[in-house]
């Protein structure tokens, strides 16, 4: 048996060691400090859990009807649609890529206010989907709705103008999430993550201590604080994009109290 070559052993243990920072990064990035790195959780949202019983799934499906309820109320179904619109303004008929559509509220919006724009909407739990595809985005005629994981996208390479990922991005891990930005920038020209902010730790304690006394009462609120813990700090976010491909190019926007914009970009 030759001996193995002892540069693709370096290459081997520097990408194994790589790995192995990425899945323990923590998620306020790599320069988190101790507080900040207390104050994330691992613990599944009632929207990431199998549902065993009846039960679950009612938690599961209120926690959707009151994310599509509070995005129409406080408007973000408008703004996201926006934040959407604006980057495929230079394209004719826009190609959608709708990625954790999860009520499918954004991509409603987005085939009301362009008048020519292609939807696919798409989740993960097939519930969702289901329920998705059951409603008006099923009969639309520019709205192809399915089950699609935003880790392993079956989709081509630069199928789509636009992939948009939109408060769902905080429920993946690290190494999860870096997936998406490496398969979100291989099918669509741009990849666009709307998700909640991680504001600096003090003022993340002080979020918290607010919403922690309603959680066990109210299951939004439940995810809520679970959320709040598993969002990222930019600086994380520029990490995982880093880990996906080094060509990868990250401008982010928003933040503190509002929702972070990402915006991503490879070259193809």
């Amino acid at each position: 048996m030759p001996p193995a070559d002892p540069s693709v052993m370096m290459e081997a243990m520097g990408t194994a060691s790589l790995d192995s920072s990425i899945v323990a990064m923590p998620r306020g990035g790599p320069d988190a400090s101790c507080l900040d790195r207390l104050l994330q959780t691992d613990r599944p949202e009632y929207l990431d859990r199998e549902s065993v019983d009846a039960a679950d799934e009612a938690r599961k499906r209120s926690v959707i009807r009151a994310l599509d309820w509070t995005g129409e109320v406080f408007g973000n179904h408008d703004r996201f649609a926006q934040l959407t619109l604006d980057e495929v303004a230079d394209v004719a008929d826009p190609r959608i890529l709708e990625l954790g559509a999860g009520h499918g509220g954004l991509s409603r919006r987005l085939l009301d206010w362009h008048p020519t724009a292609r939807l696919t909407v798409t989740d993960v739990d097939e519930e969702s989907v289901r329920t998705i595809a059951a409603g008006e985005l099923g009969q639309h005629p520019r709205a192809t709705v399915r089950t699609m994981d935003a880790t392993a996208m079956d989709a081509g390479d630069g199928e789509f103008d636009l992939a948009v990922f939109a408060l769902s991005f905080h429920h993946l891990g690290p190494e999860a999430a870096a997936r998406v930005f490496a398969e979100g920038t291989r099918v669509a020209t741009r990849l666009l993550i709307v998700d909640l902010p991680r504001p600096p730790a003090p003022l993340h304690l002080l979020r918290l201590a607010t919403m922690l006394p309603f959680a066990p009462l109210v299951p939004f609120v439940h995810d809520g604080v679970i959320s709040s813990l598993r969002a990222y700090s930019p600086s994380a976010l520029r990490a995982l994009a880093a880990h996906a491909d080094p060509a990868i190019e990250v401008t982010l926007r928003g933040g503190l109290l509002s929702p972070q914009v990402v915006l991503a970009t490879r070259p193809h």
